[in-house]
C-alpha cells in the first residue's frame, strides 16, 4: 500500500474528489453531496486505497466547512490551495475544458508535489467567533459605506450646499436629515427652533449643526425638480444609515467582549497600531496560530507587507512591490480597522452634531 493524496473541489451542494497515487494515476473519482453520510462513505473509500492519504481542498471555509470538520475529526492531514492558485497552474495540465473533476484532480496533484502549502488546523471557539463577527462587522460597514454613498448623492440633487457642509455618517447630521432635507423647509424653521428640535432628539452640538444649515439654505432659493419625492428618499436613507451605525456600534462590544477571552488579547493589543477591531481580525485571519506560517517570511508575505522584485523590460533595476494578496489580508495589515468613507469632518472633534 503507498502513500495517497486526495483532492477536492468544494462547492455549496456538492463537492468532487479525486484520489491519485505517487506516479499521478487517478485511483479515484467522485462527485459527492455536502452531507454527513456522504463524506463518511467517501472517506472510508479513499482510506481503503492506501496507508496514509493526504488531502487538499480549495476552501477553508463556508460550503467546505463539514468536509474540512469530518476529516480532521479522523486525523485527516488536511491542506489549502487557494482557487486563485489552482486556476493559474491548471493552465499547465493537459486539456482546456474546466470541470469540477479537473480541478479535484489539480488540488491532489499539488499537494503531492508541494511542500509549502498551509495545513488546516481546527481552531478554537474564540477564534472561530470572532471569525463570524470580524465577517458580519465587514458586511456592514460595506453596506454603511454604499447606503451613504446613495444618500450623498440624492441629497446632492436637491441640496448641494448642505451635502457640503455634513459628515453625513454622524449621528447629528442624520437626525436632522430624518426631520429636514429641503432648504425651504429650514429656512421656515429658522435656526432657533431648529436647535430646539436637535437638543430635543440629543444631538450634541446642536447649536452649530442647527447654524449650519440654516446658513446653507439661506444659499439656495432655488426648488428642483423631484424635490419632495427626493426629500422622502433622503428621509428613509438617513434612517438606514443610523441603524446601521447602530448595528456595527453593537458589533463591536461583542467583538471586544470575545477578543477578551483570547489568550494573546494582551500580547496583541500592546502592539503598534493594534486596536480591538484589528486585533481582532487578526487573529481570525491567522487563526491565532503563528505556528501555522512556519516562518516571519511566510507571515509577511501572506498579509502582503513583504515586498517582492518585479522586473520590467524598460526598466535595467528590479522594482519592488507589496506581495499579491487577497483584499481580505491587504485590509487586515495595512488600513483602519473602521472603514468609515472619509469625509471633511473625519478629523475635526468639532463636527457639527458628532459624538
Amino acid at each position: 500500500m503507498a502513500a495517497i493524496w486526495a483532492g477536492i473541489d468544494a462547492g455549496k451542494t456538492h463537492h468532487h474528489c479525486v484520489a491519485i497515487d505517487e506516479s499521478g494515476r487517478r485511483l479515484l473519482s467522485r462527485r459527492v453531496a455536502n452531507d454527513e453520510p456522504e463524506l463518511l462513505e467517501l472517506l472510508t473509500d479513499v482510506l481503503a486505497l492506501g496507508d496514509e492519504v493526504t488531502w487538499g481542498i480549495d476552501l477553508a471555509d463556508g460550503g467546505a466547512a463539514l468536509a474540512i470538520g469530518i476529516l480532521l475529526n479522523h486525523d485527516q492531514p488536511v491542506h489549502y490551495i487557494s482557487g486563485r492558485a489552482i486556476h493559474r497552474v491548471s493552465e499547465s495540465y493537459r486539456g482546456e475544458g474546466k470541470t469540477d473533476a479537473k480541478d479535484a484532480a489539480v488540488i491532489a496533484d499539488q499537494v503531492r508535489v508541494r511542500r509549502d502549502l498551509h495545513p488546516i488546523r481546527a481552531g478554537d471557539e474564540t477564534v472561530i467567533d470572532l471569525k463570524i463577527l470580524t465577517g458580519r462587522r465587514m458586511d456592514l460597514v460595506a453596506d454603511r459605506t454604499r447606503t451613504v454613498n446613495r444618500l450623498r448623492a440624492q441629497l446632492t440633487g436637491i441640496f448641494p450646499g448642505l451635502e457640503r457642509a455634513l459628515d453625513l455618517t454622524n449621528k447629528g447630521p442624520l437626525t436632522l436629515l430624518t426631520g429636514y432635507q429641503a432648504p425651504a423647509a429650514i429656512r421656515r424653521l429658522g435656526a432657533k427652533r431648529l436647535e430646539t428640535w436637535l437638543r430635543n432628539r440629543k444631538v450634541l452640538r446642536a447649536d452649530q449643526l442647527a447654524e449650519t444649515a440654516v446658513e446653507a439654505a439661506e444659499r439656495q432659493h432655488t426648488s428642483l425638480p423631484g424635490e419632495k419625492l427626493t426629500a422622502r428618499m433622503v428621509h428613509t436613507l438617513a434612517k438606514e444609515v443610523t441603524i446601521l451605525n447602530e448595528q456595527v456600534a453593537e458589533l463591536d462590544k461583542l467583538i471586544e467582549a470575545r477578543f477578551r477571552d483570547h489568550c494573546h488579547f494582551d500580547v496583541i493589543t500592546s502592539m503598534p497600531g493594534l486596536g480591538i477591531i484589528l486585533g481582532a481580525e487578526f487573529l481570525a485571519a491567522t487563526g491565532g496560530d503563528m505556528a501555522v506560517f512556519g516562518t516571519p517570511d511566510r507571515l509577511a508575505a501572506s498579509t502582503a507587507t513583504a515586498a517582492t522584485p518585479t522586473r520590467s523590460s524598460s526598466s535595467p533595476r528590479p522594482r519592488w512591490s507589496a506581495s499579491a494578496c487577497p483584499p481580505p489580508c491587504r485590509r487586515r495589515s495595512g488600513t483602519r480597522a473602521d472603514s468609515r468613507p472619509a469625509t471633511r469632518w473625519s478629523s475635526r472633534s468639532s463636527a457639527p452634531g458628532s459624538r
